[in-house]
C-alpha cells in the first residue's frame, strides 16, 4: 500500500481507481476460450465482490458511467449473500482506509453527488 507500513504511496486513490475501472471492463471484454461449456466474454451477468476500500469506489464508477447508460443495468449494490447480478462490499482490514485530500476528489472522475460518500468522520 506504500513504501513503508503504515504509509500510503500519495497517487493509491488513482491506482485504485484503475483498477476499479479495470475490473468492469474485464468482464465485458476478457475472452474465456477455455471453459468447454462458455465461451467469450462474460458479459453483463457477473457479481463484482469489492473489498476493502481499494474497490469500494466501484460501485460508484457501475451506477453513474455504467448504469447509467444501460450497461449492467440488473447490477445491484449488496451487503448480503444475494450473488445474481450484485455488488458485495466486504472489509477485512478496517486500518486501510484510503483516506486522501477532499482536494483530490477531482481526480476521482466521479459526480459531485459522490463526493459525501468518500467522507469518513473518525470517532
Amino acid at each position: 500500500y506504500g513504501p513503508v507500513a503504515g504509509t500510503d504511496y500519495r497517487d493509491n486513490q488513482l491506482r485504485f481507481i484503475l483498477l476499479c475501472q479495470a475490473a468492469l471492463e474485464a468482464p465485458r471484454i476478457l475472452s474465456l476460450n477455455n471453459n468447454p461449456y462458455f465461451s467469450g466474454p462474460y458479459g453483463e451477468d457477473v457479481v463484482f465482490v469489492c473489498n476493502d476500500w481499494h474497490t469500494g469506489p466501484l460501485s460508484c464508477y457501475l451506477k453513474s458511467n455504467y448504469q447509467s447508460h444501460g450497461i449492467y443495468r440488473d447490477a445491484k449494490v449488496a451487503f448480503s449473500a444475494e450473488l445474481n447480478n450484485a455488488t458485495a462490499f466486504c472489509i477485512h482490514n478496517i486500518s486501510y482506509q484510503g483516506r486522501f485530500a477532499f482536494s483530490d476528489y477531482p481526480e476521482l472522475n466521479l459526480p459531485e453527488r459522490f463526493k459525501s460518500s468518500f467522507d469518513f468522520i473518525d470517532g
